[in-house]
């Protein structure tokens, strides 16, 4: 009869995975070829039968329920023995079903009509800035990082990415920028000050919007930079700069065409865009179950092709295209090393079981980035081919540039965000 412990036993090859079941026997599963190893104990026969009916998901809520008890190593080592073997488990029974059914279904999965979008960002976004501060960089910058070197810290990595960033959006003086999902307000803020520009974000986090207003207020910028509570798709001026960092992974496979269009329809005559969103270089797929339960209801990361394929009827130039393969397991290395540093204060914010879910949102994004295969792009478009020099050269003059106007503001945008979230 097919069970729990025949299909861990064709899965796993590399590294080896103990288990002991509800009855205290024991069981090892692979060992063959080196790689990771865990030991798990099941507390409840109930849950071996569920994660083998359904593994990807009803593991997850095992261990989140204590049914799975990490008996060595950590719930990152069982994840990275998941990862080791991830083909062979895509290949089991049960996970082709719930893949294929998700398939089926995804347009539902990914309805995010304006009041779903607003549910789902609520469902993330306005959990309380007190658990972000435990494990975020001191600029709240919650997307993927830039780690030319492999060396920086958080906080050096997350301002090289909005540096990379402005420097590809070749600000000028006098023009009007749309930071679509703006977050916190940090990447708003700091295009202000790198160039004398005014910026309008726009998110539907209400958390989030009363935090970036007020470091606005502490900086003395509100006059530049104003933050709204609307739907990027509610905006009706014309912009110079679109910027969206993070926020095409909410919009859902079915709504890329008419975000694009949207964009397209925001910038002015000699318009530009930067996109950045984590991809896959794998063809378009599904969220996976825990995610999108769990962590990021109606979010999709769209590949490469599905994203060029919603640029094309809106006539926009794909001026540059850039991907960043590795830096958002950095970031994650990151995140996740510092929320368990400070995994006692989330308990006492957020209890047990939500600590545990989160560690395992941690622990798999990290592997998908590092073992699997997520990558993330950032997507140049303009109305004009000209729209920006024909050659790359000129990011790095920009970011040469950049970096001397952020002296003596990177010590005061981090300030106005703890006196904020202190306030919030």
């Amino acid at each position: 009869m097919p069970s729990l412990y025949g299909l861990l036993d064709k899965a796993i090859k590399k590294g080896r995975l103990t288990m002991t079941d509800a009855k205290g026997a024991v069981h090892v599963f692979g060992g063959k070829e080196p790689g990771p190893e865990a030991a798990i104990r099941f507390t409840s026969k109930t849950a071996e039968w569920k994660i083998f009916l359904n593994p990807e998901l009803k593991a997850a809520e095992a261990y989140m329920d204590g049914d799975l008890v990490m008996e060595s190593g950590s719930i990152h080592d069982l994840i990275m023995v998941f990862y080791a073997n991830k083909r062979h488990f895509d290949l089991t029974p049960s996970q082709i079903f719930w893949r294929g059914l998700s398939r089926k279904v995804r347009r539902f999965q990914q309805n995010n009509v304006l009041s779903r979008s607003r549910a789902n960002v609520k469902a993330h976004y306005d959990i309380g800035e007190d658990l972000y501060k435990l494990f975020l960089d001191r600029d709240m910058q919650y997307s993927c990082a830039y780690f030319p070197d492999g060396t920086e810290t958080i906080d050096q990595a997350q301002t090289l990415k909005k540096r990379h960033i402005a420097a590809k959006l070749n600000l000028k003086d006098g023009q009007k920028v749309l930071d679509i999902g703006c977050g916190w307000g940090g990447m708003a803020l700091y295009l202000a000050h790198v160039a004398d520009v005014e910026v309008l974000g726009v998110t539907l986090s209400e958390r989030q919007l009363a935090v970036a207003r007020r470091r606005a207020e502490i900086l003395g910028v509100s006059d530049r930079v104003r933050f709204e509570l609307i739907d990027y798709r509610e905006v009706t001026e014309t912009f110079d700069r679109v910027v969206s960092v993070g926020m095409l992974e909410h919009v859902g496979a079915p709504y890329l065409p008419s975000y694009f269009l949207n964009v397209r329809d925001r910038l002015g005559p000699d318009g530009l865009a930067l996109i950045h969103s984590i991809s896959t270089k794998s063809p378009p797929g599904v969220t996976g179950p825990f995610l999108r339960k769990y962590i990021f209801p109606g979010g999709y990361s769209p590949s490469l092709s599905e994203a060029v394929a919603a640029i094309e009827p809106t006539g926009l130039w794909l001026l540059d295209c850039e991907i960043w393969r590795c830096h958002y397991g950095y970031t994650l290395q990151h995140w996740r090393a510092k929320f368990l540093a400070n995994r006692e204060a989330a308990v006492k914010i957020m209890g047990e079981r939500f600590c545990r879910m989160w560690e395992l949102y941690l622990s798999i994004a990290e592997c998908v980035f590092l073992q699997g295969a997520s990558n993330v792009f950032q997507l140049q478009l303009g109305r004009e081919r000209d729209g920006v020099p024909i050659t790359r050269d000129y990011i790095a003059e920009e970011e040469t540039r950049i970096a001397e106007r952020e002296t003596g503001f990177l010590e005061r945008v981090v300030a106005s965000a703890a006196q904020a979230l202190d306030e919030a």
